[in-house]
This record gives structure tokens, C-alpha cells and sequence, in this order.
């Protein structure tokens, strides 16, 4: 009896250990299917694609993101193996006050992984062929276009598009938003003729740039960088090209639980780490629409914080925040 007590004991330890070396990591998309969030995840999966221990995406939609935000930092604090997509976007509303009480601090940032950019696209039949001749609309009938955008009055698309207006002589108040939880449902409703205009981001852009027969779906009317981007969108002409002084980037990035143990933060760091130095993730990243930036643990969390800092003084100057 001691024998086959021993025995199974062996077997119940070694079928644990077989289970906890099969489980699987998670990597949250804050928004439905598509759009910049799902990207991120994706990226990140293939990334990490042959490691022990294998990354899902799952989805956890709501409040641009303030809803897995909410599940991480009250329910799943220090879930080992638990990742949340973020992006500048993020940021921007958490400066707003669309997280509550959140600030930084409540979380720990893993990793940086690209830079997107905003962008302003319309369907590839639309009559406008430039910035000039959208604002130039805009300003005489602003009720009569419909801007799809990932977020309400404040999120960074409507702040893109606020930018711009103002530049152009129109009225950003005026401009009649149409908010979605993400870029991937603004893209939806461009396609169908819901809206007339999208401000979004690259990554999401080129997504939809070839039809079935290969042609365009869509026409990016300008890219928010300080320079063409590089690929598919060399020629889309910068917004500066138009005389738009406007560049936002967007970092697209990971993030974690406030309680995570320090020796798995850290090996989540150092798996980002040792994978976003090589050629294949270089690659990877471009296929994605993203641009090279990569930037984790104590240095990110330092980006991050000051990023917020710039957040506060922008929304403050445009009066979104008293």
C-alpha cells in the first residue's frame, strides 16, 4: 500500500506540473474584434509564438478600454500570466478621467512594442481628396459629416480631428462625432456609408486599404507624422505637407496587474526584452503597420508617467479639463 501510495502521489505531482506548464497566458483586448488593441495582442502572440508557455487573446470590450482596466486593478490584481493591451489612447482618457480615479501607478507596464500613428481616411469614392477640401466642408456644413471615431468628445481621435479643425478655421465643437468602441467598428461604419469621414490610426488604415480585386476601399486623406511613413503608405502626404502643424504618434504597448509578483513581471520584461531586439520581430512589427519603438519595464513606467503629465497640460489648454 505504501508503494502504490507513493506512486500515486508521484503521478498527481508530475500531472500538476503537466497542467501548470500547459496553461495558457492571456493577453486582453480592452474593445471588440479588430482596430489598434487587437492588433497589439496579436503582435505580441506571434511574438511570443514557441515559448512554453503559449499567449491567447481574449476580449473584454467596454468604456475604451475602462472596463478590463476596472477587472485588472479590482478583480485580477496579481494574475501571473495576465496581459492588457494599451495605447496612447489609453493614457489620453485616463488624463480625462474616464477610468475613475485611475492614474498610473494602479498598474505595471511591461512593454512598449510600436508606435502607430493617426490618420484621417475616407472611403475611396468620397469627393474629398485632401485635408483642405474636407475641413473647407466642414466648416460650411459641419452637421452634414459624420466622423467615426474610437471614443467620445476628448478621446484622442476627437482630439486629432479638433487639432485640425482648429488649424483649418472650423469649429471642433461643431463637428458632429460618431463614437465606437474602436477603430475596427469606425472602419465598419466608413464601409457602409454610416459615416463619411474615420480618425484613426495607421495600424488600423491598412487593413483596409485593398479590396477583393485589389483595389483600395479606402483613401487616407493624411498621415499625422512628421515625415511619409515608410511602405504601403509612402505616397499619403503628411498633414505638415498640407500645412497642418500636427503630429500624434500612438504607442502601443502591454500592461499588468498592480500585485503581480516581481519575478513574474519580470520575466514577462525580459521575454518582451530578448524578442524585440531580433530581425523577426522587426518584421512582425512592420507586417502589423507599426514603427519601431520598444521600451519595457522601469524606463517605460517612467515614459508613461511623463507622457501623462503632457496629457493633462494638452487637455487643460483645450478646456476639456478645468
Amino acid at each position: 500500500m505504501g508503494l502504490l501510495r507513493t506512486l500515486i502521489t508521484i503521478l498527481m505531482v508530475a500531472g500538476m506540473t503537466l497542467l501548470l506548464s500547459a496553461r495558457a497566458a492571456e493577453c486582453v483586448v480592452p474593445s471588440k474584434p479588430g482596430g489598434g488593441f487587437d492588433l497589439t495582442c496579436r503582435l505580441a502572440q506571434k511574438a511570443l509564438q514557441g515559448d512554453a508557455v503559449p499567449l491567447h487573446v481574449a476580449y473584454l470590450p467596454g468604456g475604451i478600454g475602462a472596463v478590463a482596466w476596472s477587472s485588472i486593478i479590482t478583480q485580477r490584481r496579481s494574475e501571473p500570466d495576465t496581459l492588457v493591451a494599451f495605447s496612447g489612447g489609453s493614457l489620453l482618457n485616463m488624463s480625462l478621467g474616464k477610468f475613475g480615479r485611475a492614474n498610473a501607478a494602479d498598474v505595471r507596464w511591461v512593454a512598449a512594442i510600436g508606435t502607430d500613428y493617426g490618420m484621417v481616411a475616407v472611403r475611396a469614392d468620397s469627393p474629398y481628396k485632401n485635408l483642405h477640401e474636407l475641413f473647407e466642408a466642414l466648416r460650411r456644413d459641419p452637421a452634414n459629416i459624420a466622423i467615426g471615431a474610437g471614443g467620445t468628445i476628448g478621446s484622442q481621435d476627437w482630439m486629432k480631428m479638433a487639432l485640425l479643425a482648429k488649424q483649418a478655421g472650423a469649429d471642433p465643437k461643431a463637428m458632429r462625432l460618431v463614437a465606437f468602441e474602436g477603430g475596427g467598428e469606425s472602419f465598419t461604419a466608413l464601409l457602409a456609408g454610416h459615416v463619411q469621414v474615420v480618425s484613426g490610426d495607421v495600424s488600423e488604415a491598412i487593413l483596409h486599404l485593398s479590396g477583393d480585386k485589389g483595389a483600395s476601399k479606402i483613401r487616407i486623406l493624411a498621415v499625422l507624422s512628421d515625415a511619409r511613413l515608410p511602405g504601403p503608405l509612402a505616397n499619403v502626404p503628411t498633414s505638415h505637407e498640407q500645412g497642418f502643424d500636427i503630429t500624434w504618434p500612438i504607442i502601443r504597448g502591454i500592461y499588468m496587474g498592480p500585485d503581480v509578483p516581481e519575478k513574474d513581471y519580470q520575466r514577462w520584461v525580459q521575454r518582451f526584452n530578448s524578442r524585440m531586439t531580433t530581425p523577426e520581430f522587426a518584421a512582425l512589427r512592420a507586417a502589423h503597420g507599426l514603427y519601431p519603438f520598444a521600451m519595457t519595464g522601469s524606463q517605460l513606467t517612467e515614459y508613461i508617467n511623463k507622457t501623462m503629465v503632457n496629457y493633462g497640460q494638452q487637455v487643460k489648454a483645450l478646456g476639456l479639463l478645468k
